[in-house]
């Protein structure tokens, strides 16, 4: 089996979620300096939000950066599997998802969670499209019966 003339793509635009993930943990990590919130704790408690508008904050960007963790694996299986077909179509998609998350982020990270809002319409139509895409290109690999 060969890969289509396109495929060259697909590392690029993944490497794409892993540099979002990367600034986010950076950002992770100033929130909970800034909040004073030590490890191994993983969010501010209530009370401390109550107490501090950095700690809300720190809250905020940290679930920001769980929320790509838990979404980059159908991200990932899924621009591999679209890209078998549609190369250019999945990469494109990818990098719609991680330009999407950096939306989500910067809404999320200023302590108003509402405003991540347009990053999570954006990144979730672009999880359903790989999703769909990828779907369509496995039906499509499976040998005839």
């Amino acid at each position: 089996m060969s890969l289509p003339e396109g495929y060259g793509y697909i590392p690029s635009s993944l490497i794409t979620i892993g540099w979002v993930l990367v600034w986010q943990g950076i950002m992770v990590g100033r929130y909970r300096k800034k909040a004073g919130i030590e490890y191994p704790q993983p969010y501010a408690e209530q009370a401390q939000v109550k107490d501090s508008s950095a700690a809300l904050r720190f809250n905020c960007m940290q679930r920001a950066h769980q929320n790509t963790l838990e979404s980059a694996p159908v991200v990932f299986v899924s621009t591999v599997v679209a890209g078998l077909k549609y190369p250019t179509l999945a990469a494109a998609i990818c990098v719609a998802f991680s330009f999407a998350r950096v939306v989500y982020t910067i809404g999320y990270k200023s302590g108003q969670p509402k405003r991540r809002i347009y990053g999570t319409v954006l990144s979730g139509l672009s999880v359903l499209g790989l999703l769909s895409t990828a779907t369509y290109a496995a039906y499509q690999l499976v040998p005839p019966c």
